[in-house]
């Protein structure tokens, strides 16, 4: 891939005021992605690629993404098999559910089942950890034995989507942190991860770089 934009494949960041998102901007730019920071509605929809992230409250996370639409933006991509990727809360919010200190927020439901306070006695979970990769990940291709940075309290703990055959079953990675619980998602266009890759050094810049390079043409 040459430094020229025109041979990267273009990746919105969606700007709907979550924080930490210009180091994401910037580690998809040195992982091989054209990125940009918009809300622009014409951009986000013909992008090869949008990345959702998110942090603090799920709660928060929800209002600002339906106050700024971005929610619309989200199902549209995904109902025509157009590539997302979720990124901690950006992971988080593709649940039906997030419960916080006894809140029950409704999130994008995208997936079956509820995020939920981890059960560590320490948190939030801050730092490097191992994970287990499903067979046949895109993201973590030549990734199996790496560390990934992680920043949270809260995940998904369990995974109850049933896939039917023609389709192909979803392939889940798993952290293990007081108990297990999901370190990402591949399931067709919608990825996820609840690390935070623009924060892992090497790894996640590679990991970013499988996603870019599973992104279809121009």
């Amino acid at each position: 891939m040459t430094d020229g934009a025109a041979d990267r494949p273009l990746v919105a960041v969606l700007d709907y005021g979550s924080g930490n998102v210009h180091s994401a901007v910037k580690a998809l730019i040195e992982a091989g992605a054209d990125a940009r920071l918009t809300r622009d509605r014409g951009l986000i929809a013909d992008a090869a690629g949008l990345l959702v992230p998110g942090v603090g409250a799920f709660s928060a996370v929800m209002a600002a993404l339906r106050e700024s639409r971005g929610d619309e933006l989200i199902e549209r991509r995904l109902a025509g098999g157009m590539p997302v990727l979720g990124i901690c809360v950006g992971m988080q919010v593709m649940f039906e559910l997030g419960v916080e200190r006894g809140v029950d927020t409704e999130g994008l439901g995208e997936w079956p089942g509820s995020v939920t306070e981890l059960a560590a006695p320490v948190l939030p979970h801050m730092g490097w950890n191992t994970v287990r990769p499903g067979a046949d990940s895109t993201l973590f291709a030549g990734l199996e034995d790496e560390r990934f940075y992680f920043v949270h309290s809260y995940g998904a703990q369990e995974w109850s989507l049933d896939v039917m055959k023609p389709f192909r079953e979803p392939v889940l990675t798993w952290c293990d942190y007081g108990a297990p619980f999901l370190a990402a998602v591949e399931n067709g266009p919608l990825s996820a991860t609840q690390f935070h890759p623009e924060k892992s050094g090497a790894a996640g810049i590679r990991l970013l770089g499988n996603w870019i390079g599973s992104l279809p043409a121009a």
